[in-house]
């Protein structure tokens, strides 16, 4: 062998002994979801198999989907970041947060938006009819105190209610709190929680009774329909398993698409799957017919957090725009 020759053969054998063999993707996957109708993308694909389907498609026959139940998206993110879980789920608030947190070491971005859902404020507080009328002898559950998307939707109102500067205003009487344990509290009406700022079904079974009203519709919050909750993970993650991550993409997709193809067998998977004993079949489906909700891996609104966390500096860098926030596979659609 000539010399040039040589030395090239000992180059390429010498790079391939540093690279080392290529990484073997994941052999299990950990997914997060947390409580109501708005997971119920994610209840599908855990009792489909339908991460394993696609798996099966990718060449990753052996992929071992392991599921986890979070009551808020702050210890979501803990487990995201130090790698015992891989695919979180909760609302814009957190993934906003966690986004800035990481840019530029873990880079968590959101995966796909997973559904446009309007939250409500419900009290059983006669004497509340506003904002205003909250007194320190209220307590408002909502999922995770200051970084939910709940926490941060009130801000929101306390600042268009109460002036620039008051986005804090009501912080003292959030308590962070299951939508589940939240909705049992405020039926009970023995609980020190007068009001839940909560999500789908929650929010509706509370109204069945004459005793609940809304106080606060997070719509009229953010001047129109809004994503309510999204998927995300971090870039190091979906490099180092690239066919894990279409596969969960490509899940996700038909999850979205039973949804939406046969609402009243959507609406029969999730009282079956969620054991939810206050709702029945024709509560469900008709959330899931209500115009004010649907289920769309597209971000609508979703800018007008972020913009707002920026503003009174709840994160200390802004998106330029929604795509920011989000992987290049939904960049195409028209989010906002």
């Amino acid at each position: 062998m000539r010399r040039p020759a040589l030395l090239a053969a000992l180059l390429a054998l010498a790079l391939g002994s540093v690279a080392g063999p290529a990484r073997a993707e994941v052999s299990e996957l950990h997914v997060a979801e947390q409580y109501g109708i708005s997971y119920l993308p994610l209840m599908i694909m855990q009792d489909r198999q339908l991460i394993e389907k696609h798996a099966r498609a990718e060449g990753l026959p052996g992929l071992k989907v392991s599921w986890s139940k979070f009551a808020g998206g702050n210890v979501m993110n803990d487990a995201l970041l130090s790698g015992s879980l891989q695919f979180a789920s909760g609302g814009v608030g957190p993934l906003v947060t966690l986004w800035a947190k990481t840019r530029g070491l873990y880079d968590v971005k959101g995966v796909a938006a997973m559904n446009v859902m309007p939250l409500y404020l419900n009290t059983n507080n006669p004497k509340v009819k506003t904002l205003a009328d909250f007194t320190s002898a209220d307590k408002i559950a909502l999922p995770a105190v200051k970084v939910s998307i709940q926490a941060v939707t009130l801000q929101m109102a306390a600042e268009q209610a109460f002036g620039p500067g008051q986005q804090n205003r009501l912080d003292p009487l959030t308590v962070s709190m299951s939508h589940p344990d939240a909705q049992t509290a405020l039926l009970s009406g023995r609980s020190e929680i007068t009001a839940h700022l909560g999500a789908p079904p929650f929010q509706y079974n509370e109204l069945k009774d004459p005793r609940v009203h809304t106080v606060l519709n997070s719509y009229d919050v953010l001047g129109g329909p809004a994503t309510f909750n999204v998927i995300w993970t971090t870039a190091k993650f979906r490099a180092q398993n690239p066919k894990v991550y279409q596969a969960f993409v490509e899940a996700f997709d038909e999850s979205i698409a039973i949804i939406n193809a046969d609402k009243k067998a959507a609406a029969a998977d999730y009282l079956r799957l969620s054991k939810d004993k206050h709702s029945s079949l024709a509560d469900i489906l008709a959330m899931l017919e209500d115009p004010k909700i649907e289920f769309t891996t597209t971000p609508h609104n979703v800018m007008k957090y972020a913009d707002f966390m920026f503003k009174v500096g709840s994160i200390k860098v802004k998106p330029a725009s929604w795509k920011d926030l989000f992987f290049d596979n939904v960049h195409g659609l028209p989010g906002s």
